[in-house]
């Protein structure tokens, strides 16, 4: 066939596809009006992990596991607006890491609402301002975020979902190398490029500042400075990539989490993240890791914080697989209560199993 004439057949496929597209659509209206009446959430983990997997599993290619999430991720993203038009909060400005994890998360037909801090999205979405919010935990390279552990001991929200996304840090600057003075982004950045600094920069100041995209933000305007960010907060801001992928670590994958007022439904495979301060005993924090193994819970993060309550008392944060409403996983939290101050179930929520 000549290339008219298969033109003309895609042409053909894409009316199909268009008629197919909004007919999937009224159905996704009528979903979002029973919802209404139900009063029930809009975005429903469980559901997408479903449609995600059905997809994926059902390809037969040619084209790419990666494309069809692609592809689908926006349907979902537009099918979500029609129900209710959901906000999301993120730490910003424009340009963040999490602004980026939150667009590969819900794609580009949700509002979006930058926050100047981590604990401005727990709060915006405790009180209901805001729908959703995507929150960085953890990275493989620099560990747990402080910011955000901290924020679930004060705040009342629910995880719902994780992301895992590759992480390549930039640095962003208009002036050359050799002339920079100060290199702006978040502590934890500075913690995944602390070679690459240490060899490269090691004379200029690093400025901890809220956001990597308030880094690029304030290099943008001072002379002699960069910022270690996104290389769409260099577009975003004006900046250059003077570096590219400074990371120390290649594989480097932060974890986000999604928060709200509820959390999801078991799908058969998922995680619950648990805080809890121990009972002030010798061995208090063994007997709840002694619990968990006679459970066969596997604790897939351990982090302690501080507790701001009192002086040398720390809480910890947990996670592992398994669905609050499993047997094993509910007789481990109800026995593991008896040996601790306070226990919060955060919440369960799909496992996430793509990198995006």
């Amino acid at each position: 066939m000549s290339i008219e004439k298969l033109r003309s057949r895609i042409n053909k496929i894409d009316d199909e596809l268009l008629s197919l597209l909004n007919e999937r659509a009224k159905v996704v209206i009528e979903i979002g009006r029973l919802k209404k009446e139900k009063d029930a959430q809009v975005y429903s983990p469980e559901r997408e992990r479903e449609i995600f997997d059905r997809i994926l599993k059902a390809n037969k290619g040619p084209l790419s596991s990666r494309t069809l999430m692609a592809v689908w991720r926006e349907l979902m993203s537009g099918s979500l607006e029609l129900e209710r038009s959901l906000r999301i909060g993120y730490l910003g400005p424009e340009g963040s890491f999490s602004h980026t994890a939150a667009l590969l998360k819900f794609g580009q037909s949700v509002s979006y609402e930058p926050h100047s801090d981590i604990v401005g999205v727990f709060e915006e979405v405790g009180r209901g301002q805001c729908d959703l919010g995507i929150v960085p935990v953890e990275n493989t390279t620099g560990g747990g975020v402080d910011e955000t552990l901290d924020s679930f001991f004060e705040t009342d929200v629910k995880v719902c979902a994780e992301v895992l996304m590759v992480i390549h840090h930039n640095l962003l600057s208009n002036c050359p190398l050799k002339k920079i003075k100060k290199v702006y982004s978040r502590p934890e950045i500075f913690t995944q490029c602390r070679r690459w600094l240490s060899t490269t920069l090691r004379d200029a100041e690093t400025v901890a500042v809220a956001s990597s995209a308030k880094a690029a933000d304030i290099a943008s305007a001072e002379e002699g400075s960069a910022a270690i960010g996104s290389a769409m907060a260099g577009q975003l801001y004006g900046l250059k990539v003077l570096r590219e992928n400074i990371e120390d670590i290649a594989d480097n994958i932060t974890r986000f989490f999604v928060i709200g007022k509820e959390d999801a439904k078991a799908t058969g495979d998922d995680k619950t993240a648990v805080l809890f301060s121990t009972a002030h005993k010798s061995g208090a924090l063994a007997d709840v890791l002694d619990i968990m193994k006679k459970h066969k819970i596997n604790l897939t993060c351990i982090e302690s914080r501080p507790s701001k309550k009192g002086q040398f008392e720390y809480y910890f944060f947990v996670d592992f697989p398994g669905h609050r409403t499993d047997k094993n996983v509910k007789a481990a939290l109800e026995e593991a209560a008896g040996h601790c101050l306070k226990l919060v179930i955060l919440g369960s929520f799909p496992r996430a199993t793509q990198v995006l």
